[in-house]
Formats: C-alpha cells, structure tokens, sequence
C-alpha cells in the first residue's frame, strides 16, 4: 500500500498508468526547468515569446485535440508531449548541436541527440525512487518519447533495449504527437517572429498554405491591416492544419484501431496513412523553408545563437579542463558514468540564464569577450 494513498483510503493507485506518466512529468525537475529554455527567441528578449514550456504545453494541447477525434488514448498522447522536450539543451537546437560536435570530437562516437536525451532524462537522469532511476514510466510513453519523430533508426539507439524495435513504427498516439509538434511550432513561430518584428505577412503572403489561411481570416471579416489579424492566423494555421490531419488520417486509424490494443507498435511495412494530405503536406514543407530562411536565419537570431553557441563551447572546455567547477553529484556520477557524457548532461539540464551565469562567473566576462 502505497502511504500518499492510505491518507485518501485507497490502497491501489486510482490512476490509470499513462496518467500517472504525465503527472510524474509534471512534478519533475527537468519540465520546470522548460520554462528558460529557449524556443526560437531567447528567454530574455521578452515576456511574450514561447519558451520551451509553452511550446510543450501547446503540443499537448494539440495532440489531445486530435487524440479526441481519432478516438485515441488522449492521456498518452498528453504524457508524451509534456515528455518530447525535456532533454533540449539551453538556446534550441543550436545547443544540441555544439553538444553532439563536441562530443563526437572528444572521441564518444553517439554524440548528442535531443530525442534520446529526452528518453535518458526520463529513465536515468531524473532521480525520484531510492532503488532505480528515472521517473517509472511505462513502455508506451517512453517509446513515444524515443521515436515520435521519424527515422527512429539512429546510430545513439545502438544497444538500447531491444524492446524498443526500432524497425517497428511507435503507437498512434506517438505519431500524433510528432505532427501535433509541427503544427505548434510553425503557428507559433509564426506568431513570435512578426511580434519580434523579423518577418511580415508581406514574406508570407505568395506563399500557398498562407495564402490559404489568409482567406479564411478574411471569411471572418478580418483585414490584413487590423491587430487582430495576427492572432486570427496563428488560430486558423492550427484549424486548417488540425482538420486536415484529422480528415486524412481518420479512415485509416478507424480501420486499426479496433484491431490493435492501445499503445500498441505498429508494423514497419503497414501501409498506414496518418499525416496531412498531399496538398497540405507540400505547401506545409514549402512554409518551414520560407521560415528556416527568413526566421531562423535571420541575423539577429543568428547573433543569439551565436553567442548561446560560444557559451555552450566554454562550459564544456571549462568543466574538461577542471572537474573541481563542477558539483560533487556530477563528480560522483564521473566515477561510473563517461566523463564527456557527463558533463554534456550537466549542460544540457541547464536553462539559458543559468548557463550564461555560470559562463560569466568562470570567466569573468560577458560571452564573446576575450
């Protein structure tokens, strides 16, 4: 008998699993750290912006939206997008990036990726249980956490549990997740970059997914010209991209889900259409070009990233150099756990302002100093 549930009278634990996944999620370190992650704009630049945490928030919200309509298991599908991001270095993708160079060039050939550090945060990292690791997640949500996004077969995966048969598809709910992950990202960034003042409508708007949505705000008797209409294309982007993913997938998953238990792999060579439609899925293509283009690589995103990028780089010649600047629990954790691997775990965890004040204080000069 579990001793929180006897205070309550119940002598099993009234949860279903996949709702005891989330709510471990939840009350875990490394979710709460999300909130000064960076997304796309550094946590500083201001309030408004998404932030890791936000970003997760609104993939879950998504997924079980469309978890809803397809008759899928809505809790496994929330739990494995509160899950997808947690192993994210400090200032986005740029910090994965460094990490797996580094690593790779101090001899560890798995390097670093933010999935399967995602899934180590999840089994290893975070400690809540005196006789193992991790958070005690079921199958389901850590398969959905290690291979929501396609190709799963990647050399970091050589040697992990062969459970995880990364010749096999992952659950519905997992495939889910992934597009629901796609769409928050593309509205939001959308939305945060013309807030940001990086793009306009006008670097949109002869674009046809944009020119798609753009008439559905206009339906609406919403002109381009008027402060709502920001908002009112973040929401039918998502509307028209929800629907669609819905429509064309439907069929498909009514046909399988009756004759497969939830959470259940999927064969590599079922002929499973889940996903956009055509049209949708090309324009939806041609629109993350248009914004790698004119968003991420925009220079005053790529100022940030650049300094983020040197910061990463001088905690982890620092730490090499000196084990003493590091905790006693990562000197610890040297003694039966790769040296380089540590270390990028400690960095990784990191959100960006701790990351730059830890950079500040070992140097003793703002990044890009010398």
């Amino acid at each position: 008998m579990r001793a929180d549930n006897r205070f309550f009278g119940f002598e099993e634990d009234f949860r279903e699993p996949f709702a005891r996944d989330r709510d471990r999620v939840l009350h875990c370190s490394s979710f709460r750290r999300l909130e000064y992650k960076t997304q796309v704009f550094l946590n500083h630049e201001g309030d408004y912006f998404r932030t890791r945490l936000t970003h997760s928030l609104e993939v879950s919200q998504i997924a079980r939206t469309l978890s809803r309509m397809l008759h899928l298991n809505e809790t496994l599908s929330e739990a494995i997008a509160l899950s997808h991001d947690l192993g994210h270095t400090p200032f986005g993708h740029i910090g994965g990036d460094v990490l797996d160079k580094l690593l790779r060039d101090d001899g560890h050939p798995l390097g670093f990726e933010h999935n399967f550090q995602s899934f180590r945060v999840l089994t290893k990292l975070e400690k809540r249980y005196k006789d193992f690791d991790g958070l005690n997640l079921t199958f389901a949500t850590l398969e959905g956490v290690l291979k929501h996004s396609y190709p799963y077969k990647k050399p970091f995966l050589s040697g992990i549990d062969a459970s995880f048969d990364l010749e096999k598809h992952p659950s519905l709910e997992a495939i889910v997740v992934d597009h629901a992950d796609e769409i928050a990202y593309c509205s939001h960034d959308i939305d945060d970059g013309i807030k940001y003042g990086l793009i306009t409508f006008d670097d949109l708007i002869d674009d046809k997914l944009s020119i798609r949505v753009d008439e559905m705000v206009r339906e609406e008797g919403v002109d381009r010209g008027e402060s709502l209409y920001r908002h009112r294309f973040v929401a039918a982007l998502i509307k028209l991209l929800v629907e669609d993913f819905i429509s064309n997938s439907k069929d498909d998953i009514d046909k399988y889900r009756e004759e497969l238990p939830i959470s259940s792999t999927l064969d590599a060579n079922l002929n499973l259409s889940v996903g956009f439609g055509q049209q949708t899925s090309t324009e939806l293509k041609r629109l993350k070009k248009l914004l790698h283009k004119e968003l991420y690589k925009h220079p005053k995103i790529a100022m940030k990233m650049y300094a983020g990028k040197e910061c990463i780089k001088g905690l982890y010649r620092a730490y090499r150099e000196d084990n003493d600047l590091l905790s006693k629990k990562e000197k610890n954790l040297m003694e039966i756990r790769n040296e380089p691997r540590v270390i990028a775990d400690h960095i990784a965890s990191m959100t960006d302002r701790y990351a730059i004040k830890t950079y500040q204080e070992i140097y003793g000069l703002s990044i890009g100093q010398s």
